[in-house]
Order: structure tokens, then C-alpha cells, then sequence
């Protein structure tokens, strides 16, 4: 069964707001992405055992930590990258969860030569994590967002058969697609599908982010595609519909109730139930 999740900073900075809020909209799965106006990997010790506590007496549990590791220029040092990944791991332990966001890098902060341009350091860098992911059995989940190496369907696509194996999944996020005027479906999807492990919720219409079927990502059409394809992952609420930044957006405790009833109603139609 699929699972209904939320990258719940979008609702409030503070746990228990979200926490009331996700249980009146029938949430009980999130993305960990920040609290408190902290990032997840900047959260210590004695917070994320409050989010873990706070979550298991709600009934809510961590799906994947959202971390904002591959944020960075393609040149940014190996080690410097394995240490936020290891925190990453970390609290991905802390929350019994098994899957963790990346992203695919920045172009390199010194210039490239058009022929040749980034691709060796991306990979390098990102083989480097798959496999301190592997060591520790998680699961990176790559997702495809704006000026990265994988923001592009091609982009996604060379990265998933550069690195095959089950400790690297994708993100298919269809507003982000629409952001850089590519297609998200059928294109991003196919290019994804085989391991696809999450589904980030919103959608773009004339440049600006709306909820979700009320833009150009076809979100009833890749809905249904999913629905036939046997997808059983999650699909994450990541409306934006107040804010976007390079690492977060936020959307308010009404207007994030809003885009949910948007999703849920898309998948009433289709009758395909979630947990």
C-alpha cells in the first residue's frame, strides 16, 4: 500500500504544531527535513531523540531523512562529503529509518572545459556515498532539483545506470521538472521508474509552484500510470506554497492542508487507498 507522507517543516518550525496538524489530515509518515529552523543534519543528539519520541507517541514515523547532502559544488572535497552523509546516517539510525534524500551537485566552483565538463567528479563523488550507504544498509534516494548534475531527465537517467544496485532509489519530483522546462511525465517518470522510491508532491503553472493537479505536471495521468505499474512507495507533501528555497519551502498550516486535500482527492478518484 502507498504511503501518504509530508516533509512536515512545511506546516510549522515546531513539532508539535506539525504533529497536530499531520494527524488531522490522516498523516502518519514524514520526510525529516528540519525543525525548529534547523536543518535535520544540524539537529543534535538530544533533539532528534525529542522528534523521535514525539513522532512514536503520535503514531508518525520517519520515512527518510530529507538531507540536503549533494548540495554542493561538484569539487567540494570527498571527505568533507562522506562527514555530512555519515551525520546523515546517523540520524537515520536514531529514527529506525532506512532511507535518506540526495542531491547530484553543483558544477564545480572553478571552470570546467566544455568537452569534458563535471560528470567524473559527480559520479566519483556519488559512488563514494552509495557505497558508505551500502556499508551502513541504507538507501540514498536521489532526487532530480534545479542546477544540479541530475536536474535534467537525462541527468537522472546517466546516474541511475552509472550506479546500479538497490542502495542508490530515485525521487521523481514533477514541479521541479516543469521549473527548468522539462518534462516530468512520461519522461521523468520513465526515466526513473524502475527505482523509484518516492513521489515529492506539487506542481508548477505559468512559472509558479500550485498544488498538485492544478498545474502542468499531469499529476491524474502519472497518478494512474503508478497506480497500473504496481507502485508502493510514497508519495511526500512538499507544497511550497508559501515559500521556496535552495534547501527548504514552507507553506503554513492552512495552505499545507489545502494541497493534502488536493493529493487526496487525486487518489480518491483513482479509489487507491493509502496508509
Amino acid at each position: 500500500m502507498i504511503r501518504l507522507s509530508a516533509f512536515a517543516d512545511e506546516i510549522s518550525p515546531d513539532i508539535d504544531e506539525q504533529i497536530a496538524v499531520l494527524l488531522a489530515e490522516g498523516i502518519h509518515h514524514v520526510e525529516l527535513r528540519g525543525a525548529w529552523n534547523t536543518g535535520v543534519l544540524d539537529l543534535g543528539d538530544s533533539r532528534i531523540g525529542r522528534i523521535r519520541e514525539s513522532f512514536a507517541a503520535a503514531g508518525i514515523d520517519v520515512v527518510a531523512v530529507a538531507s540536503p547532502v549533494g548540495k554542493a559544488p561538484a569539487d567540494t572535497p570527498v571527505d568533507s562529503i562522506l562527514d555530512r552523509l555519515h551525520r546523515a546516517i546517523a540520524v537515520a539510525e536514531a529514527l529506525n529509518c532506512a532511507d535518506i534524500r540526495v542531491f547530484s551537485f553543483y558544477p564545480p566552483s572553478a571552470p570546467v572545459q566544455p568537452e569534458t565538463g563535471y560528470r567524473d567528479e559527480v559520479m566519483n563523488r556519488l559512488r563514494a556515498m552509495v557505497d558508505a550507504a551500502a556499508d551502513a544498509g541504507m538507501r540514498l534516494l536521489h532526487e532530480n532539483d534545479v542546477g544540479l548534475y541530475g536536474a535534467t531527465v537525462a541527468g537522472c537517467a546517466d546516474i541511475l545506470k552509472a550506479l546500479p544496485g538497490p542502495s542508490l532509489g530515485a525521487v521523481l519530483d514533477p514541479a521541479n521538472y516543469l521549473l527548468i522546462g522539462e518534462c516530468p511525465y512520461p519522461d521523468g517518470y520513465e526515466a526513473v521508474r524502475a527505482r523509484l522510491a518516492s513521489v515529492h508532491v506539487k506542481d508548477v503553472a505559468a512559472g509558479q509552484i500550485v498544488a498538485a493537479g492544478e498545474g502542468n505536471a499531469r499529476f491524474p495521468d502519472l497518478l494512474l500510470r503508478l497506480k497500473e505499474d504496481g507502485y508502493d512507495g510514497a508519495f511526500a507533501l512538499e507544497p511550497h506554497l508559501g515559500s521556496a528555497g535552495q534547501f527548504q519551502g514552507f507553506s503554513g498550516p492552512e495552505r499545507f492542508s489545502y494541497a493534502a486535500g488536493r493529493l487526496k482527492a487525486l487518489l480518491a478518484d483513482l479509489d487507491w487507498a493509502w496508509s
